[in-house]
């Protein structure tokens, strides 16, 4: 029997008085991963948001390891085992790569131990990090950065790590990069929700995906029925 870890449920979210996301029906299991994938302001950012409490659900249920959590303060939803990595990242470029790693960690309040052993284990995923950890983020490049804003995620040691647009703006080498280091992260026993517009590199560490048009859930299947379907192919391949 699988074990159900996220649960979408009937959503609808606002901007103020304007529906951004209607009825949306999503569910991801524990180990896996899964694609969102969508076209730009289809929503997929403001269906990040509201799963990491960071914008207001107007109705419907967002259940994490079956406790909902819906419309919690953010910092509750991280300690519950839900992280993110923004879209833009979010890093602090004026301080060095292993402070912003640090404040990824302050949620857990752990002792010493526990977290000079997931700072190695970050560094072990991604070794660029510890080569630069005394370096300054703003200074890092694209790709690393991303490495930095997935470290920096993970050392809140997550059950769920939510990623948006993970690709957006880097180097296809470095996209390459990281979404392999995605694939050992998942092999770890972290459950990935990936947010794509780039559906080739999605489904590719997918072992399903959704579509999500207008606000809408338009599509669920297996990765390997998403990326042969014509529609799809035309719509996010450029196939």
């Amino acid at each position: 029997m699988k074990n159900m870890l996220l649960k979408v449920d009937d959503l609808f979210v606002n901007y103020g008085d304007v529906p951004v996301l209607y009825e949306v029906n999503l569910a991801v299991d524990q180990g896996e991963t899964v694609a969102l994938l969508g076209s730009n302001g289809c929503g997929k950012t403001t269906l990040m948001k509201a799963i990491s409490g960071l914008i207001p659900v107007k109705s419907g249920a967002i259940l994490f390891a079956g406790d909902a959590i819906q419309n919690l303060p953010p910092h509750h939803i991280v300690k519950r085992g839900v992280s993110q990595c923004a879209e833009n990242r979010f890093l602090f470029p004026g301080l060095t790569v292993f402070k912003n790693l640090k404040i990824g960690a302050h949620s857990r309040r752990e002792d010493a131990e526990t977290f000079q052993a997931r700072m190695e284990s970050v560094f072990t995923l991604f070794p660029i990090l510890q080569e630069r950890q005394r370096q300054r983020a703003g200074t890092l490049s694209g790709g690393e950065q991303q490495m930095l804003s997935i470290g920096r995620a993970l050392m809140a040691n997550p059950r769920l790590l939510i990623l948006d647009e993970p690709s957006l703006g880097i180097a296809p080498i470095m996209v390459e990069a990281i979404f392999n280091r995605l694939k050992e992260i998942n092999k770890q026993g972290i459950t990935l929700l990936v947010v794509e517009q780039n559906a080739s590199v999605a489904l590719e560490v997918a072992g399903r995906g959704y579509v999500l048009e207008l606000g809408r859930i338009v599509r669920e299947d297996t990765s390997e029925h998403l990326i042969s379907d014509p529609l799809i192919r035309k719509a996010y391949l450029g196939a």
